[in-house]
């Protein structure tokens, strides 16, 4: 995936996303757009996205919030990298 300033970034789906993804017949580029959006947050845009720093078991991700649904994705900024651990419909998610 290229970001708009032509920075290249991979981004990797677990098997359990996927499965939410093709169970909720919502398209992986919906999440893709969801992500460089975050991306852009980090990069201080002005972006309105929900997105906060988790921790206990779930220490190094990050809990992005659309509607009742939430996206689990640990951002490697060193890599160019992001891995969709889980989605899921609130309070289901957080579940290892």
């Amino acid at each position: 995936m290229k970001e708009s300033s032509g920075i290249e970034w991979q981004i990797d789906f677990h098997k359990r996303a996927l499965k939410f993804l093709e169970t909720n017949k919502i398209p992986e580029s919906e999440i893709v757009e969801i992500i460089v959006k975050a991306l852009k947050r980090f990069k201080g845009e002005d972006i309105n996205i929900d997105i906060a720093k988790l921790k206990g078991a779930w220490a190094g991700f990050h809990r992005i919030k659309i509607g009742n649904m939430r996206i689990i994705a640990e951002f490697n900024f060193d890599s160019k990298r992001v891995y969709i651990e889980n989605i899921g419909w609130r309070g289901r998610v957080y579940k290892k």
